[in-house]
């Protein structure tokens, strides 16, 4: 492939010197990985005409975005909700098209159902009061009272951030003050970050189901509620704010980004391990695939798990790109059920929630003992309903259960014995609040903590990069620059943080970091190539 892309180069030259004028080479960009954050960058450089290559390991796009075969039938096993909509209506744009003219989406009624027995249950709503008036029923109408303050609250969070923070490259705590400026200063105060999730859902919640419930905002982003910092509030307006079901599935998404990106010129190449990111003189020159194939570049951009880098994955070059991160800091991993089963008792909407009575003893199995959870929490989309309450799909329908696991995927399988335990306890926990699950080994898949390792190297199996537990955590994430002239991040582990709306920002932040060097580069030259050189203010500027 390099020496196709090289051998057109080679005649755009030959053609510009016919014509008499000066011959450059096209600036070429490589995206190495095809999951959000690639796609998203891809498609942003393709429609500005850059020469992009997308370089995949696995045989389709998608990266966490994927289908699991169970009974003959795909399961949609990687993020199954969709917020944050606006993200992909500016990504697609950008690109000169509509995001409706290629994906069929709803916005969802009915969020989430929630259980802790059976007989306790919960469902929250798109609707404000319409979920205040069912926790009114549930637990009274003091926790209503709280639960509106809490969504107020959790508005003014996300508009403080959402402009300083999520649409910004990745700041520090200097300069997120100042982007905020003087009048934004006081809503910054309000975001809590000095505060745990826990300790700050107990201001609004007396009920410790409620505090359970929202509580769970922080494995969203693979974190403890006991240890994430109380600004993960916003989850609940962003969700407020829409929930929306692909038809289709969740992986259309990623099929969508890519068949665009082509479309724009982009070359995307499948089942090709990229083995080192080559670098000279502190400047990335291109990449080096696991056959030897070499493919030059200007720029690259990693959309994988910034842990890679630092584990030396890409190469030895690369690897001062990111400092390493420690086991300690990694975020949840998971051990996922994909299965095609009849079903019946518990009446399953798309998103259900099963609580188990001790909230603490869960993340002190998985973040303090590294181990999986004796009481799970027990998390199944149920991807054939449709939004609200409806019959059973007749037969079997798909299901995706998952329970959180630590990230110690790297340490080698899980002991089969500690397994099988862990799925004797996730279906019992969900027979007891009604739930019958008809499972056949022939129609199930399993995917442990070393399967992800697999997927995503250096990661032990974590799924959202770092954990967001204290203060510092968002700003010692990583940002679009590396350490390596030429070298982009992008992706779930870098910020903005974790999800498939994050991801996508992630890429395109990554884009904009490239575009604002690239233009600080050609001021420079222009500078030193002029008659006053002298006047020149070394170093240039870019985003902050």
């Amino acid at each position: 492939m390099s020496r196709q892309l090289d051998t057109r180069v080679r005649g755009k030259t030959a053609e510009a010197r016919e014509r008499g004028e000066s011959a450059v080479r096209s600036e070429r960009v490589i995206v190495v990985g095809a999951g959000m954050g690639g796609l998203a960058a891809a498609l942003d450089l393709a429609s500005r005409g850059i020469d992009t290559v997308v370089l995949e390991r696995a045989a389709h796009p998608g990266g966490k975005l994927r289908s699991v075969p169970a009974g003959g039938v795909g399961v949609d096993s990687g993020p199954t909700v969709l917020t944050m909509r606006w993200v992909l209506d500016e990504l697609l744009a950008d690109a000169g098209t509509r995001l409706d003219e290629h994906l069929s989406l709803a916005p969802a009624a009915l969020l989430a159902r929630h259980a802790w027995n059976a007989h306790d249950r919960l469902d929250l709503f798109a609707d404000l009061q319409r979920s205040a008036d069912a926790i009114g029923t549930f637990a009274g109408a003091a926790e209503a009272r709280g639960y509106l303050e809490f969504c107020a609250r959790a508005q003014g969070i996300y508009r403080t951030l959402e402009v300083p923070f999520l649409r910004g490259q990745r700041p520090g705590p200097v300069s997120l003050s100042m982007r905020c400026g003087l009048r934004g200063l006081p809503g910054l105060a309000r975001i809590s970050p000095f505060a745990t999730l826990w300790q700050e859902l107990g201001r609004h919640f007396r009920d410790p189901r409620l505090r359970q419930l929202f509580g769970r905002y922080a494995t969203y982003c693979g974190s403890s509620p006991f240890a994430a910092t109380a600004t993960l509030m916003l989850v609940a307006h962003v969700e407020q704010a829409g929930v929306w079901l692909v038809g289709g599935g969740m992986q259309r998404i990623a099929e969508t980004l890519s068949m665009l990106a082509q479309r724009k010129g982009a070359r995307l190449r499948t089942g090709v391990h990229v083995d080192e990111i080559l670098v000279r003189d502190g400047r990335v020159t291109g990449v080096q695939l696991a056959d030897g194939e070499r493919i030059e570049a200007d720029a690259v951009v990693f959309n994988g798990d910034a842990a890679a880098l630092a584990a030396r994955h890409l190469g030895g070059a690369a690897a001062r790109a990111v400092p390493p991160t420690p086991r300690s800091a990694r975020s949840l991993s998971a051990v996922t059920w994909s299965l095609r089963a009849p079903t019946d008792g518990f009446p399953l909407v798309r998103h259900n929630v099963f609580f188990g009575p001790d909230y603490a003893s869960e993340f002190g199995d998985i973040f303090g003992r590294g181990r999986l959870p004796a009481q799970p929490t027990v998390y199944v989309c149920a991807q054939d309903r449709p939004d609200g309450d409806a019959p059973a799909p007749a037969g079997a329908e798909r299901l995706l259960c998952l329970v959180n696991a630590p990230p110690v995927g790297d340490a080698g399988p899980l002991d089969p014995l500690e397994l099988a335990t862990c799925e004797e306890r996730t279906f019992r926990m969900l027979a007891s609040c009604g739930l019958q699950v008809d499972r056949r080994p022939d129609c199930s898949t399993t995917t442990t903590p070393a399967d992800f390792e697999r997927l995503f190297p250096a990661t032990g199996g974590a799924l959202y990069g770092r954990a967001s537990h204290g203060w510092m955590a968002s700003f010692v994430r990583p940002g679009s620059r590396s350490r390596i002239a030429g070298l982009y991040l992008a992706g779930g582990s870098t910020h903005p943080g974790p999800g498939v709306p994050m991801a996508a920002l992630s890429g395109r932040l990554a884009v904009q970091a490239l575009l604002a060097d690239r233009a600080s580069r050609r001021a420079r030259d222009r500078v030193s190539t002029g008659p006053s050189p002298a006047a020149a203010t070394p170093g240039g500027t870019s985003t902050p």
